[in-house]
């Protein structure tokens, strides 16, 4: 018998992290919630990885997921944001594995193929498929779009030999 799992899809982001919960049965998806939590950019580092690690923290409690889903990031010119955002992927990472759930990564482009069929697409078509996948789907602003696309592809990948390496250690 096959049950219902409940993913997370965490875009990280040091200003906006975007979170998408969906639950999976077989091949069909179902949208359950989507959002962002924001830091303050006035803020010092280390208070805006508190703020993105509370809102998390409170996402992951209220949906209560059974399998996590972060995208990698890219290294651009800026070393300096790479480092940041690299920082506020851990916290992306950390707050799911704290809560007991195993995670799975995923490069953006493999994201974009699983949801639109190609590694290179833009965030319209995202959003298009989107809601042809799940026409319940409601997310406000390209995060949490990403997030969704993010649970999505986890969904089709987790019986995939990477997400058994991941379910195996955990």
């Amino acid at each position: 018998m096959t049950s219902t799992i409940r993913i997370i899809g965490i875009d990280p982001g040091l200003r906006r992290c975007g979170w998408g919960v969906i639950e999976t049965l077989g091949n069909s998806l179902r949208f359950v919630a989507s959002g962002t939590v924001t830091s303050d950019g006035d803020m010092d580092l280390a208070s805006r990885l508190c703020q993105l690690h509370d809102g998390l923290a409170e996402v992951v409690h209220t949906y209560t997921p059974d399998e996590a889903a972060v995208e990698q990031t890219f290294v651009n010119k800026d070393a300096v944001a790479t480092l940041k955002l690299g920082q506020a992927r851990g916290i992306a990472m950390l707050v799911p594995a704290r809560a007991g759930l195993p995670v799975a990564e995923y490069a953006p482009n493999a994201v974009k193929k699983a949801v639109i069929g190609v590694g290179h697409g833009e965030k319209a078509q995202i959003h298009m498929m989107l809601k042809i996948l799940m026409p319940k789907a409601e997310f406000k602003g390209n995060d949490a779009a990403d997030a969704l696309a993010i649970a999505i592809c986890h969904a089709h990948n987790r019986g995939g030999d990477r997400m058994r390496k991941v379910l195996a250690s955990a």
